[in-house]
């Protein structure tokens, strides 16, 4: 057994205290030294041997650490640890609670695990401003770069806990007993093998003071033990299961195995962290159900009923949609001769402007500056989210406009003429590229990577705000484009071909999905949720940047689409018809009514992360689709 000494206020041993430290949040196993969970480390401050004790403490003072797991809450919203600190008042070697002075939290930043180690030192702290006789400074945060010591770099939270009796603003008392000789405060770490203590080991944590001077911690020494138990294995057991319906248990994996499908329930109190996995083994495959009060995220999951769809209370000839960041402000333009504007998502709607040929429309992220362009008139803007507007005078046959996130950058193209770009709101126009017949232009987020397409000829690609501009893929009759945020993903419908896809900001394209007679198309800021409208068919949408797709919506003549950044909002133009606005389903029904299903040999893992939801963290289809309610 070794023996780890904390002779400098710092944890010599980074590995042993990161895998210690990340267990402690994943487990509760307990102990002495806090129990539930928590482990208590403690070194002594730093005195001199055989010196006298400042006024009103003991001879020896020692500063005491314990850290425990946090749970999902108003501290820390994903979970993560609690890291405890104070001085052992009462000598016992144990850090009770009346004897915390310092608490601080380190948080999970998102409900997935995030596979980083929670480390935590401490250091001498002189005398000085922050501890007038000196003491300890505890240091916690993640192991970003996994390289299992804490770096200055990487702390997120620090404390002192200083020498002194805690509270240390009452009267001094009286001069206390010479010191000790400097002992020091070790730890050791030993297996801890399955059992009672561990339900599948972990390490044996023992502490106590050196008395004897000989730097190792012997038997008789020992005045604390903890354990840190390791979590349940990936997979601690797998249950085949033959019946109809069976009630799971947490951190256990399932083999549906009957020819007329298997039910299993959710575990009704699972803690942070739980998981179960299913396989589905026979003919009958799985459904997965829900108790009262939870959920299954499925964002990300193929399959289910992708969007739910209502009618806005408007029809119209629909050439163009464009949408805030956030689904909120909507802009809608008709070929015969309407626009209108919307705040609230589409369930209302105000009417701007009337009597001109509109071709397109395009907003910045807040859905405040919009631009709206004319076939054989103005291109008109507005920075009110439609409540005024402005033209710029000019006569021309505009086809596509397109708008930076922040409504500086602009560009507009014009039928059988030239690329226009703004680089100041609409305020001044310049002519770029050569005559050609444009119809679809769309930009990343800060202006600089534009793509705009033709009616028979290539796609043309700029990386420098439109000063320039590339030829790209091959002759095609180009309808609509659309860019990620980064402009590092592009997308382009051919009328009566395919979806065209790059992700090389233009570079190369490929073409990802059948002939149709495809019209508009709208990305997520990611590019990785896409939907494209075709005329004569259905909405088709796209979970994984164009690679597969599927139909989303009934037939109809549909024209133009418009997303907000996330892809959970969607507005849909059928030429003649109501605009239909979609929610994508990003979870299962709440409660008992929700499910999700998957077929022979589809598998499924979801992880438990607190306030009643579950997340897949991994998947297997066999299948087309899960089946998602």
């Amino acid at each position: 057994m070794t023996s780890f000494q904390f002779a400098d206020c710092f944890v010599r041993n980074a590995r042993l205290v990161a895998s210690l430290t990340a267990a402690l949040v994943m487990c509760a196993c307990g102990g002495g030294g806090g129990g539930g969970g928590s482990a208590t480390f403690f070194l002594p401050t730093t005195q001199s041997p055989a010196a006298p004790a400042p006024a009103g403490t003991s001879g020896e003072s020692t500063v005491l650490m314990r850290v425990k797991p946090e749970a999902v809450g108003s501290n820390c919203s994903w979970g993560g640890a609690r890291i405890e600190a104070g001085l052992d008042a009462d000598g016992n070697h144990v850090l009770v609670d009346s004897e915390v002075t310092s608490t601080q939290y380190v948080c999970n930043a998102t409900a997935s695990a995030d596979g980083l180690s929670t480390l935590v030192r401490m250091r001498a702290e002189p005398p000085g401003a922050a501890c007038a006789q000196g003491g300890s400074q505890v240091l916690a945060g993640k192991d970003l770069n996994r390289n299992e010591v804490l770096d200055d770099a990487e702390v997120t939270t620090s404390a002192h806990v200083c020498g002194g009796r805690p509270g240390g603003t009452g009267a001094a008392g009286p001069a206390g007993a010479a010191g000790s000789d400097g002992r020091e405060s070790l730890l050791t770490f030993a297996a801890e093998g399955a059992g009672g203590s561990c339900a599948y080991g972990g390490q044996r944590v023992q502490s106590g003071l050196d008395l004897n001077g000989n730097g190792v911690l012997d038997a008789a020494e020992v005045t604390t033990t903890a354990y840190v138990c390791t979590a349940a294995p990936a997979d601690t057991r797998w249950v085949e299961v033959t019946a109809s319906s069976v009630q799971t248990e947490a951190n256990t994996g399932y083999q549906a195995n009957s020819s007329t499908g298997v039910t299993l329930t959710l575990p009704p109190s699972p803690a942070v962290g739980d998981w179960i996995k299913v396989v589905g083994v026979s003919s009958g495959g799985w459904t997965v159900t829900q108790n009262a009060g939870q959920r299954i995220e499925t964002r990300g999951l193929p399959g289910g009923s992708d969007f739910d769809w209502r009618s806005a209370a408007l029809n119209g000839a629909w050439t163009g949609l464009a949408s805030s960041a956030d689904g909120t402000g909507l802009a809608a333009v008709s070929a015969s001769g309407e626009l209108y504007t919307s705040i609230d998502a589409g369930a209302s709607w105000d009417l701007r402007l009337t009597g001109q040929a509109w071709s397109g429309v395009a907003s910045s992220s807040d859905g405040r500056a919009l631009l709206a362009a004319t076939n054989g008139g103005a291109l008109y803007r507005s920075t009110d989210g439609g409540g005024s507007w402005s033209n710029d005078g000019s006569s021309r046959a505009w086809s596509a406009v397109a708008s930076s996130a922040d409504g500086s950058h602009l560009v507009a193209t014009a039928y059988l003429g030239q690329i226009w770009i703004s680089s100041d709101g609409g305020a001044s126009w310049t002519a770029r590229g050569s005559n050609r017949a444009w119809r679809g232009v769309a930009s990343s987020a800060d202006g600089r990577v534009l793509v705009a397409g033709t009616n028979g000829a290539q796609l043309y690609v700029s990386t420098d705000h439109g000063v320039t501009w590339t030829a790209r893929a091959s002759s095609q009759f180009w309808w609509s484009v659309a860019a990620s945020a980064n402009g590092d993903v592009l997308y382009a419908t051919v009328d009566t071909g395919a979806v065209w896809v790059s992700t090389d900001s233009g570079t190369t394209w490929e073409a990802q999905a059948v002939s149709r007679d495809w019209r508009g198309i709208a990305t997520s800021a990611d590019g990785r949720y896409v939907v494209a409208a075709t005329s004569g068919g259905s909405l088709y949408e796209s979970r994984d940047s164009g690679q597969t797709w599927r139909a989303t919506s009934d037939a109809g003549a549909w024209t133009a689409v418009a997303s907000s950044a996330d892809g959970a909002k969607v507005a849909a133009g059928k030429s003649g018809s109501a605009i239909q606005l979609g929610a994508r389903r990003v979870s299962t029904t709440l409660g008992t009514a929700g499910s999700i299903s998957g077929g022979q040999q589809d598998a499924l893992e979801l992880q438990y992360v607190g306030g009643g939801v579950f997340m897949p963290v991994g998947y297997v289809l066999a299948n087309m689709a899960f089946v998602i309610r």
